[in-house]
Parts: structure tokens; C-alpha cells; sequence
């Protein structure tokens, strides 16, 4: 064997140990926080009378939150008197166990408000009232768990913490939302605090943040109250802001980077927005701004050169011509959320409608609709694909959907 070859066979083993030892990240919106799956074979019209129900679990108590799925089991948080509690299920519906979490918002819109994010044999979740905890997977024993509120100063956004954590490695990150303590990266294991980022000093704003990597450094993307922050995630250090005009505090949507660029869609700030990231990170520069696309907490999805997202004020969805900001096209279905799957965009909005859509350029060709009348309260929560199951929670109910071919 020559050099060549030996060389080429070396880098192949070290390629093969790494990607075996790494250890996949269920969370919020899935891969890289962008809702979309990567999912194959699904079926490309419904029946009439909507996809086939596989199961339903209607005791979760009262929440808005997604679940988290791995291949074995479901993850998702609900809360009952005012106690929220970590729900673990198998593939069938079957509950496995349910573990106390912490104290839950009850006031304004009650309930859990975040996505559970599982790496490994860990879970991490987290209160609208600051309860922030890693469990294990396993049997849902407590690992360690913080208050956001006492052990780092945070202060509560008016709707109580929504945040699912994220998680890079050996780091978990979150925003207290103290007015020194925004944005802290801490040990998953152990929950030890390795920095702490002041930021801008502002409040939390809903917000799961983002990880970009580039080749210089980890950029940890999220909203504070009034400000689009870049955080260095080997040190905490600030990188860069992005200032929101007005004084709403609602920024839900995680932002996306795709080629150089950063997307984000801020109803209740700057509306919808491409900044240009420079080639080590340490800088932004504003493409193009369009207040008229106002998503507060529906998410948006980029295909090809058009971004989809609902818009706020005027209950549609609206179509933006990624290079100009311009928005080319609406759609007549009321507003809500957004995800993709197998070259379809599937829409669920707060009238309980749930639609398939062919993206066709600008256009969004409708093709098929069902109406999700189980569950109790808002339509709020964002669907999960996987595996050919459509996952809808509203309210006290979780259900599966048989959307395979």
C-alpha cells in the first residue's frame, strides 16, 4: 500500500470513529432549529378527511410547547396546578414515566411554553417561571436543575421564559436575562457556569437562540429584549448587535444562516431581515429590511430564493424575494406556523386548519386541508415530523398522523 492510499484510509477510520461517537441533538424545530425534516416517502395529497390518527394522549396538562423526538421515545413538558412535569413516551403513545419539573407560568397564556432538547441520555428543560433542569432519559431521574430567577439574577419577560435551551457539545446555553447574567454557557453535565455574557443587558425575548459554526469560531444567535446578539461561544464575548426599532419585546423566531447570510423574521421589532455576516463572524452588515412581514412566533421557512412565513396584522402568509426583501406574493390561510418536509411546506394555523402546500416559486399552491378539533385551547404549538408521523400537540393532547406514503 502506498502513502497515498494509507493516508486516504487513515483519514476515512478517524472520519468513521468521529461520526459514530457523535451523538445527535433533538431539539426545538429540528436540525439546526430551521423546521425542516429531512424525510422521505410521505404522502403528497391527505384524505379529506385529514391523515389517519395513530394515537392521541390527552393528559399533558396545560402547554404550548413541541415534543422532542428520538428514534426510541417522545419528550414533551405540560404543566397541571401550576407544577410542570417532563412526559416521556414510547413510539406508540404509551407513557413510560412523568417527572416534576418546577413551578410553570399561570398567568398570561398558562402553561409550558418550551421544546425539551435530548442528547444522548440527557434532557434538558425548562419553566416559564426560570426552573432550568438536565435529566436522565432513562427513567426521567433529576441530574441537576437551576433557577434562572436566584442562582443568576434573570428577570421574567412578561410571558415567562419560552426558551428551549441549546446545546453544543459539552455546553448548554441559556438567557437569565439579568441585567449582568443575558446569556450564560454552562457544563451539561454538571451545570458548573463556564462564562457569563452581559450582553446589552436587557431582558429575554422568547427567543431559541441559534448556533453558527464557521471556521474561525461558534456564534450563538439569539434575541434579547431590544437586540439581535452574536456571541462568542468559546468565551461569552459579544460579537455584535443588532438593535429593534419600537418597544415590542416578542421575539420568538430563531433566526437562520445559510451561505454567508443571517434571516430573521422579528414581527414585534424590525419585521423581516437579511444581514450579511463577515467570513470570521465578528461582524454584520444589514442587506435588506421589510417591516410588512411581521411573523410574531410562526417561524418561516427558506426554499431555493423565497422565504414563507405568516404574516401578523393581516392573518395570511406572505412570500419574500430573498434577495430584495420584497414581498412577492400572499397566500389566503389564516396565521400560524410553518414547516417542511419532502418538497411540501405544512402549515398549521390558529383556526386549527392544518394545510399542505406545494411551494411553486413565489406562489404556495394549496393542496390539501384538515381541521385539528381534539386538544384544549390555543392552536399554538409547532408540528414535528419523523419517521412519516406528523406530531401535533394543542393543549392537554399530543397526536400522531400517518402521513407515510
Amino acid at each position: 500500500m502506498n502513502f497515498k492510499n494509507l493516508f486516504f484510509c487513515i483519514v476515512v477510520m478517524i472520519l468513521t470513529f468521529v461520526n459514530s461517537n457523535a451523538q445527535e441533538v433533538l431539539q426545538w424545530r429540528g436540525i439546526d432549529r430551521k423546521g425542516v425534516y429531512n424525510e422521505k416517502g410521505l404522502l403528497k395529497v391527505w384524505p379529506e378527511s385529514g391523515p389517519n390518527l395513530l394515537w392521541e394522549y390527552d393528559d399533558l396538562g396545560n402547554g404550548y410547547g413541541s415534543p422532542a423526538i428520538t428514534s426510541k421515545n417522545i419528550f414533551i413538558l405540560g404543566e397541571t396546578d401550576s407544577v410542570t412535569y417532563l412526559f416521556a413516551f414510547e413510539l406508540s403513545g404509551k407513557l413510560l414515566w412523568k417527572s416534576k419539573v418546577g413551578k410553570e407560568w399561570t398567568l398570561n397564556y398558562p402553561g409550558s411554553h418550551t421544546t425539551p432538547t435530548v442528547v444522548g441520555d440527557l434532557v434538558y428543560v425548562t419553566t416559564g417561571f426560570g426552573s432550568l433542569a438536565c435529566f436522565e432519559t432513562m427513567n426521567g431521574n433529576l441530574k441537576w436543575s437551576l433557577d434562572l430567577l436566584k442562582d443568576f439574577h434573570g428577570r421574567l419577560p412578561r410571558f415567562g421564559y419560552s426558551e428551549s435551551a441549546l446545546v453544543d457539545g459539552d455546553n448548554v446555553f441559556y438567557s437569565p436575562g439579568g441585567k449582568d447574567t443575558n446569556t450564560v454557557s454552562l457544563n451539561r453535565f454538571t451545570g458548573k457556569i463556564n462564562w457569563i455574557c452581559k450582553g446589552m443587558s436587557e431582558e429575554p425575548a422568547y427567543c431559541s437562540p441559534l448556533l453558527i459554526t464557521l471556521l474561525q469560531r461558534k456564534i450563538l444567535v439569539t434575541f434579547s429584549m431590544h437586540s439581535l446578539l452574536g456571541i462568542d461561544t468559546k468565551d461569552g464575548k459579544l460579537l455584535w448587535s443588532h438593535k429593534q426599532v419600537g418597544e415590542g419585546d416578542v421575539h420568538v423566531n430563531t433566526p437562520l444562516f445559510e451561505d454567508g447570510y443571517i434571516y430573521y423574521i422579528a414581527g414585534n421589532g424590525n419585521g423581516s431581515v437579511k444581514l450579511k455576516l463577515s467570513d470570521d463572524g465578528t461582524s454584520i452588515t444589514e442587506v435588506w429590511k421589510n417591516a410588512s412581514c411581521d411573523n410574531i412566533m410562526g417561524a418561516f421557512i427558506k426554499v431555493g430564493n423565497y422565504i414563507y412565513s405568516s404574516g401578523y396584522e393581516i392573518r395570511n402568509y406572505k412570500t419574500l424575494d430573498a434577495t430584495t426583501g420584497q414581498v412577492v406574493d400572499s397566500t389566503k390561510f389564516d396565521r400560524g406556523t410553518i414547516n417542511y418536509a419532502d418538497g411540501l411546506l405544512y402549515l398549521y394555523n390558529e383556526k386549527g386548519q392544518v394545510g399542505l402546500f406545494k411551494p411553486n416559486g413565489p406562489k404556495m399552491d394549496l393542496i390539501s386541508t384538515f381541521k385539528i378539533t381534539k386538544g384544549t385551547k390555543a392552536h399554538y404549538a409547532h408540528p414535528v415530523i419523523n419517521k412519516g408521523i406528523l406530531y401535533i400537540r394543542r393543549g392537554n393532547s399530543l397526536m400522531a398522523y400517518n402521513i407515510k406514503a
